[in-house]
């Protein structure tokens, strides 16, 4: 039988948008199985009411977090507070962050350093402190566009992804060092590669759907498709183009 991640979802109620639920439990559901869905919020107050309406369809418990003083988020302190109590339980192999909020960054730290993998989901405003201390990190943007075709993000041409220096050389760095002696990478490899260099990493970014479909828009990589030894499926390898 298959293992299942078992993951704890926390919710930061003031800094997540309620338009993002459906797509956000489609993509925590690629990476195992949300067995603790919470939401951390002060409820009476009119703001909120979004999050109101899909919290009974999805199940996700909401946590009543008054708000003590004026400009101070208590909020952040009681999440954080939960966070660490079921970490403490052992009864998870990873954490769901969903903020666009700096607070949590020592957080995901304290998670990984646990041995536990910490996924963050936040906007992109998100400071790169917390993006960095999460192992992944999706941008809620692209999960509003699983849900409304018109708010998708459009595919970035090939020219311009070859101007983008940064990504020409993750992706050119990541296939380096995946490569064999012959300079072929597979594609799996360089994937893995590429969340390790940059967490905040998803070809949903750029308008494309999945990896492959990025690194050939951007052109700079020679492609070959090699069957898998099963079936008609096959398997992307790749190699950096010689300089004319």
């Amino acid at each position: 039988m298959e293992k299942t991640e078992r993951l704890a979802v926390l919710i930061d109620a003031d800094n997540a948008q309620p338009t993002i639920v459906d797509g956000l439990l489609a993509e925590v559901a690629n990476y195992g199985t949300a067995n603790v869905k919470r939401i951390y919020g002060d409820w009476t107050s009119p703001s909120l009411k979004g999050w109101k309406e899909v919290l009974l369809e999805h199940s996700i418990q909401p946590m009543q977090q008054f708000a003590y003083t004026k400009g101070k988020n208590a909020t952040d302190s009681a999440m954080i507070i939960d966070a660490m109590d079921l970490l403490y339980t052992g009864n998870f192999n990873g954490f769901c962050i969903v903020s666009s909020d700096s607070d949590f960054t020592k957080l995901a730290s304290r998670i990984r350093e646990s041995g536990l993998i910490v996924y963050g989901f936040g906007e992109k405003k998100t400071p790169s402190a917390f993006v960095s201390a999460c192992d992944k990190f999706i941008y809620t943007e692209v999960l509003r566009g699983k849900m409304d075709e018109n708010e998708a993000i459009s595919k970035i041409s090939s020219n311009e992804l070859k101007q983008n220096s940064k990504l020409v050389t993750l992706l050119r760095n990541a296939v380096e060092a995946s490569s064999d002696d012959d300079g072929w990478a597979n594609l799996g490899p360089v994937g893995s590669n590429i969340a390790k260099q940059a967490p905040d990493f998803d070809p949903r970014n750029y308008g494309y759907g999945k990896l492959g479909e990025l690194i050939k828009a951007v052109k700079l990589f020679e492609i070959e498709e090699r069957p898998t030894g099963s079936g008609n499926s096959k398997i992307l390898y790749l190699k950096k183009k010689a300089k004319k």
